[in-house]
């Protein structure tokens, strides 16, 4: 296969399996990093290309530097945008996460404009960038959150990231709808779970199992849902949207809607009492009144603890064929793969 794609983001959790899947499609695979010198974090990929029938190559690029992804994107057939802050502790909301988000988004998409040989793009987003909080189901009168629906609730200082994943999405679109020649479709993870593939990997996932198996719950949980996906399946889709002309819009992913000490039940059916695991919900009251110490806002406690949600998965299902991996097996496979690379 002779086609070129370009994945930003591709060392990171679900970036490293597009990455991983193109090759095995024998795809040649552009992957971007800031730091060329320091390839040891991505030594695994390098791996992977090796024994694949596609091809690696590694370019220097950042997010924040103007015209910096102009020459990576020349001859590229596709570009899988992935690339976006996350981080757990952030200062100054503006410049750590908002500015990267937006500026990151035009620089790769100000580059795709430039080229001529691009045919699409496909945007990593959320549900995020759907829905800000879970109470919003309910005083929207929603019986469930689909495509249609962009976050209206969250902002600079209530659901930061949320707000980041909204303006980067719509900014995405702005460019798109400004020209004719590529086509840009963005896919709408929820609360992305699964193996990793490298004991570097680091997002809110990563640090979502390792606190549950350590036993920081183990106090209780708070009621909160949350929809979950297995990363093998968002990396598959991702090509998916890329290779299939049909594909179009926004496509929500998530196998269920499951509250925290549900996923903490499943955990314990498999590993029983291997981790020390949440058995029971905090009262909200208390959660409430300790939001700083739990790391929360007040805000954020009172507009989704307590509130269920649904989401709707059935547009990427009938447009892709695609069976859902089960939670029960996302989370078994995750933590024994966290445990063979000693991340535990």
């Amino acid at each position: 296969m002779n086609f070129t794609v370009l994945v930003t983001g591709g060392t990171g959790y679900i970036g490293s399996w597009v990455v991983k899947n193109l090759l095995e499609r024998g795809y040649n695979v552009r992957l971007t990093t800031r730091n060329k010198n320091n390839l040891s974090k991505i030594q695994f990929l390098v791996n992977y290309a090796e024994s694949s029938k596609g091809k690696l190559e590694i370019w220097e690029a950042d997010l924040l530097k103007m015209g910096s992804f102009d020459e990576v994107v020349m001859e590229c057939d596709y570009v899988i945008h992935m690339a976006s802050p996350f981080q757990t502790k952030i200062k100054n909301v503006q410049k750590e996460l908002i500015e990267p988000a937006l500026i990151g988004t035009s620089n790769v998409l100000r580059a795709v404009n430039l080229s001529t040989s691009v045919k699409k793009v496909v945007m990593t987003s959320s549900v995020a960038a759907v829905f800000g909080d879970n109470i919003d189901m309910k005083n929207l009168n929603l019986s469930e959150f689909d495509e249609n629906q962009f976050n209206t609730t969250s902002s600079i200082k209530h659901q930061p990231y949320a707000y980041s994943k909204l303006l980067a999405e719509k900014e995405a679109w702005k460019i798109y709808e400004s020209q004719q020649r590529w086509q840009l479709i963005t896919i709408n993870p929820s609360f992305v779970m699964g193996p990793p593939l490298s004991k570097y990997a680091d997002s809110g996932s990563i640090i979502l199992m390792k606190e549950f198996l350590k036993g920081s719950y183990c106090f209780g949980v708070p009621n909160l849902e949350f929809g979950f996906v297995d990363v093998r399946d968002i990396a598959k889709v991702h090509i998916q949207a890329m290779e299939d002309i049909n594909a179009k819009g926004r496509y929500i992913i998530s196998e269920r809607v499951a509250s925290l000490l549900n996923f903490a039940k499943i955990i314990q059916i498999e590993f029983k009492n291997k981790y020390q695991l949440p058995k029971k919900e905090a009262p909200k009251l208390l959660l409430y009144l300790f939001a700083p110490i739990f790391n929360l806002t007040r805000q954020f406690v009172e507009k989704n603890v307590g509130y269920s949600i649904k989401i709707n998965s059935q547009k990427v299902i009938n447009d892709f064929n695609l069976q859902l991996t089960p939670l029960e097996k996302t989370l078994k496979d995750m933590i024994i793969e966290m445990e063979e690379l000693k991340m535990l």
